[in-house]
């Protein structure tokens, strides 16, 4: 039962590291305006053009300004559209592990917990980012104004990474000690609400994660370690139902791919193969 990562090396790190490579990117072209005046991507990730013609807006933030009584821009409106297309495709809460830059410091968190063996925590409900989501979605229209994006670690941590964190230090070491020392993922896996509502999207997304080969499951409980939601695994390893793992939960960070030794996971379109060999 050896970890993928020492018999494979970098190998088994594959998915982590092609995602950070994508929020690093991302977040470079973002910088590359303000720095070096190359403005393929301006915005950030609430309201962005590409090449000064293609607008991206994020639908959660787009709801929240419907919901406070504004009347968005029929820009605003295409680009809410494309943003809500591509990742119906891909998972919505492909967002989360792939684009927002909150997920490289809650998995520095969980990596830390790991490497020094913490097993301890408080418990924390998971259904507590729908009522943190439904209050995003609430307050809008009671306060006629979009509550969520004055607080929202996504967007400070953005916003601060772009012109200086500020006070959003504290917000973003407030997620990172949480995550460490009280509920293991208790930001992405149990709070954030953008992560909830991104997850609505991805509950029919065409790319999914998969027990393909789950008769070959060793109980090594390596991929338990490693989910940010390790509770959608058991159904599929354990079941006697479908292989794929048909939740909007599922953030196909790979996590499961990279790490199991029996290459039990893959990822690939619904309905096909996978999307590429294991290695």
């Amino acid at each position: 039962m050896t970890s993928r990562v020492l018999t494979t090396g970098w190998r088994g790190q594959r998915f982590l590291l092609a995602r950070r490579a994508v929020q690093i990117s991302v977040l470079l072209l973002f910088l590359a305006g303000p720095w070096w005046g190359i403005t393929w991507l301006q915005g950030n990730l609430s309201a962005s053009q590409v090449l000064h013609t293609v607008p991206l807006t994020d639908p959660f933030v787009w709801l929240q300004t419907l919901m406070a009584g504004h009347a968005p821009q029929a820009q605003a409106a295409l680009g809410a559209a494309i943003v809500l297309v591509f990742y119906a495709v891909v998972g919505g809460r492909s967002y989360c592990a792939w684009v927002c830059p909150v997920n490289a410091v809650t998995d520095s968190a969980a990596w830390l917990r790991e490497r020094w063996g913490w097993r301890t925590g408080v418990r924390l409900p998971r259904r507590a980012r729908w009522a943190l989501l439904a209050l995003a979605l609430g307050l809008p229209v009671l306060l006629g104004t979009v509550v969520w994006e004055l607080v929202n670690p996504v967007s400070m941590l953005q916003r601060g990474l772009l012109f200086g964190l500020g006070l959003g230090w504290a917000v973003v070491v407030a997620v990172f000690l949480a995550d460490l020392l009280l509920v293991p993922r208790a930001w992405c896996g149990h709070l954030c609400p953008h992560g909830a509502f991104y997850s609505l999207l991805g509950r029919r997304s065409l790319l999914r994660v998969r027990a393909q080969r789950r008769e070959d499951c060793d109980d090594c409980g390596d991929c338990y370690r490693v989910c940010p939601e390790p509770q959608i695994l058991k159904p599929v390893l354990k079941g006697e139902g479908s292989r794929l793992i048909d939740t909007g939960q599922c953030s196909n960070c790979g996590r499961c791919i990279d790490r199991c030794p029996q290459d039990v996971f893959e990822m690939g379109w619904r309905g096909t193969g996978r999307v590429g060999p294991n290695p």
